[in-house]
Parts: C-alpha cells; sequence; structure tokens
C-alpha cells in the first residue's frame, strides 16, 4: 500500500506538471500567449482525470516493476525470471506509445482517463511511425549528451579524485546536477513534441507559429482522425 502511495503521488505530480506544460504549448501554437497560471489553470480544469490517469499509471508501474525484477521467479538463470523481464521490456514499450499522446488529450478534448488512453492509442494506430521516430530522436539524442557527460566525468574521476577528496565531491555534485537538466529537458521536450504531434495528428496543422515547411518532412499523415 504504502509504495502504491508513492507511485500514485509520483505520477500525479508528473502528469499535473506535464499537463500545464501541454495545455500552455498548445495555447502558443494556436497563436496566443500563454502564462505560468494559464498552464496550471488547464492542469487544474482536470484535476480529477489527471488523479485516475495516474492511478491507472502507478498500477502499471507497480506491475513493471515486478517484473523487471523476474516476478515470482527466483534463482540466477531462472527461464521464468526472463521470461518476465522481457515481458516487462515489452509491456513497458507498448505502455510507453499507447499513452504518449494520452495528456494532450486529456486537456483538450475533457475525457475520463480510460477514454484518454483509448484515444491516445487510436492517434498511435493511425501515426504510430511518427510517433516513434521522434520519440526515439529526442531519447537518443539525451542517451548520447548523458554517455558523453558520463565518460568526462569518469575521466575527471580518475584524474582528480586522488588529488583532493573536495574534488571528488564537486565532480559527484556536477554529474548529479547535469543529469537533472539533462532529464528534465529531455521530459520537457517530449511534453512540446506530444502537443505538436497532437495537433497535427488531430488537425493536420502545425500551428500558427511553426513554419509547415521546415518541419513537414518530419510528419507522414495516415488519414484525418
Amino acid at each position: 500500500v504504502v509504495v502504491f502511495a508513492f507511485y500514485l503521488v509520483q505520477y500525479f505530480v508528473m502528469i499535473f506538471a506535464n499537463s500545464a506544460l501541454v495545455g500552455a504549448a498548445l495555447i502558443r501554437f494556436r497563436g496566443g500567449d500563454p502564462t505560468l497560471g494559464d498552464g496550471f489553470g488547464i492542469a487544474k480544469s482536470h484535476v480529477g482525470s489527471i488523479l485516475g490517469y495516474a492511478d491507472i499509471a502507478a498500477t502499471v508501474g507497480m506491475i513493471l516493476k515486478f517484473l523487471s525484477r523476474g516476478g515470482v521467479a527466483e534463482g540466477k538463470g531462472n527461464p521464468l525470471a526472463l521470461i518476465s523481464v522481457l515481458a516487462s521490456s515489452l509491456v513497458g514499450m507498448a505502455w510507453s506509445l499507447a499513452t504518449f499522446l494520452a495528456v494532450p488529450v486529456l486537456v483538450t478534448e475533457d475525457l475520463g482517463p480510460m477514454e484518454a488512453l483509448k484515444r491516445s492509442s487510436k492517434l498511435l494506430k493511425k501515426t504510430w511511425g511518427e510517433q516513434i521516430v521522434g520519440g526515439l530522436s529526442i531519447g537518443l539524442v539525451f542517451a548520447l549528451l548523458g554517455f558523453v557527460t558520463l565518460i568526462l566525468g569518469a575521466l575527471a574521476f580518475v584524474f582528480l579524485a586522488e588529488t583532493s577528496p573536495t574534488a571528488t565531491i564537486t565532480i559527484v555534485i556536477l554529474l548529479v546536477l547535469i543529469f537533472l537538466v539533462l532529464a528534465l529537458i529531455s521530459s520537457t521536450l517530449s511534453g512540446i513534441y506530444s502537443a505538436v504531434f497532437y495537433d497535427y495528428a488531430v488537425g493536420g496543422s502545425f500551428g500558427e507559429i511553426l513554419k509547415e515547411d521546415l518541419i513537414k518532412s518530419a510528419f507522414r499523415t495516415k488519414g484525418r482522425i
């Protein structure tokens, strides 16, 4: 119960903040000039649906965590444990794709959490190629940045750790801060991308502030929804 409560609070905070970001981004894409209050106002107006979605996400998150640890199978080399881990990876990937547009749907179409998930899945079926490419591109860029940061940090640690304990602590703190910043920027860009993608998937438009000629080649429609 305690673990589920932790997951629920964690997901609620993340989804609420992401809803505020996506809501403000959609206003901006459609020619408006949103404020921080506008974004959080949109999130507050859908707090019930956000809580319901967080409940579902927390349940799925606990199941995936359970599977990723080998499920009920124990013992090194246990084939059931391997199957459980593989199932966790596949289900987690499918869940991430199916829910990629759930937040834009929640803040624009006034649907409940289950309806939003179904709507997001429907959008995925129509435009899965563009969604996967965009999501992977963002993830790949920041994964590379994280890898480069880790390598540089390791080199700095090797050459400076023995000179001073203070240098070691400083390196560790800097690495943690850099990874936190990278994670924050990656999450923010993913939220903005989901807003852009939702607008295009639903209306075939990139919004008023985006130049269609510059990004048209990044998308390929498979039919209006």
